[in-house]
């Protein structure tokens, strides 16, 4: 039976997911609104950072997001970059499917991760996302364009944002461009933390 498809990201109060320039990712804005995820003992099993890290139910929803997914989907600006950011063991090990233009060989990296490059567009870089993740979900990852592009096309099932109490201003919008008398969105769930609100929901089709 074939997983869903979902995304979860962190945003700002005030609708953000990232800064405008990728060369601002790790800055100081970016790294407030990702505060809520260093600290978990998950996080630094998954990118070596040694032992230790905090547990609860903010770990607890990182370990299952990974756990559940079984290979991701992303856009070219988000792969680029995350190829300069990412350890050389990047942190997917899945594979993960990359909706480009630009002809390229897969890119295997230790640990698992083997990023494949789709020159034909969303749906043929989910069709082959969804074969390989077999019975578990497809995540796309992002970037927020991309996000958009898979839920105007109906192809998301459900998604998570984790609301983190930081003011943007200015940056890329999570629902940017989003076909808004098409979707529905049915509350599945809402979780709080000392750092964060976890708020779950489920696409539909109006």
């Amino acid at each position: 039976m074939a997983g869903k498809v979902f995304f979860s990201v962190s945003m700002s109060l005030d609708g953000f997911i990232a800064p405008d320039s990728p060369g601002e990712l790790m800055g100081r804005q970016w790294m407030e609104l990702q505060r809520w995820v260093f600290p978990q003992r998950f996080f630094r099993e998954n990118l070596k950072r040694g032992g230790g890290g905090e547990e609860g139910r903010d770990n607890d929803i990182l370990r299952e997001t990974y756990e559940r997914t079984g290979a991701s989907v992303m856009g070219k600006r988000m792969f680029d970059a995350g190829e300069e950011m990412w350890p050389e063991e990047a942190p997917f090990h899945t594979p993960v499917f990359v909706v480009t233009h630009e002809k390229r060989n897969p890119w295997e990296r230790p640990g698992g991760t083997t990023f494949h490059f789709v020159n034909d567009g969303i749906e043929a870089a989910l069709d082959l996302a969804r074969d390989a993740a077999g019975d578990r979900d497809v995540r796309i990852a992002g970037g927020g364009a991309t996000l958009v592009e898979y839920v105007n096309a109906g192809l998301v099932d459900e998604f998570s944002v984790a609301l983190s109490p930081v003011l943007f201003g200015s940056g890329v919008r999570l629902f940017d461009g989003i076909d808004a008398g098409r979707i529905a969105l049915e509350p599945v769930g809402v979780e709080s933390s000392p750092r964060v609100t976890h708020l779950a929901y489920a696409v539909r089709q109006r």
